[in-house]
């Protein structure tokens, strides 16, 4: 297994706080896959706002922690490194459950294509065992 902790991600990815959706990176193999974490804590500014009273975690950012796994596994290549991954899109997104203070979210995203700087990865968020939120996510490096 390949791991990797804060410093090391933002050695690949340009991420900062508090931006940086991932707390570590459990296995990866570069240009394939990556399998990350983000330890939720009532901390989190975004729970200042969405929800007071009922904090639970935007799914857009959900969505961000994602792709920033993602951008680990595209990042790591030798070609693209101190390249940034850039959004195209997101399709077939789907929302399942709930992200709270004290969760751990563990992000999983497939490289499934890639031809040149453009590429597709099949992304799954859990907390427990359960899919939280899953979609498609393109990608270009630049």
């Amino acid at each position: 297994m390949n791991r990797l902790d804060t410093k090391q991600i933002m050695e690949i990815i340009p991420h900062r706080h508090p931006f940086l959706l991932i707390d570590q990176i459990e296995d990866y193999e570069p240009g394939q896959y990556a399998v990350g974490y983000k330890c939720v804590t009532y901390r989190e500014d975004f729970f200042a706002g969405h929800f007071p009273g009922e904090p639970v975690m935007p799914g857009v950012l959900i969505v961000e922690a994602l792709a920033q796994v993602g951008a680990v596994a595209i990042l790591s290549m030798p070609e693209h490194k101190g390249k940034i991954a850039f959004f195209g899109g997101i399709q077939k997104c789907r929302f399942k459950g709930m992200v709270r203070p004290g969760d751990k979210l563990r992000l999983e995203t497939k490289i499934i294509k890639q031809k040149g700087p453009y590429g597709v990865g099949d992304a799954v968020a859990t907390v427990d065992g359960k899919v939280v939120a899953s979609g498609e996510l393109s990608f270009m490096v630049g």
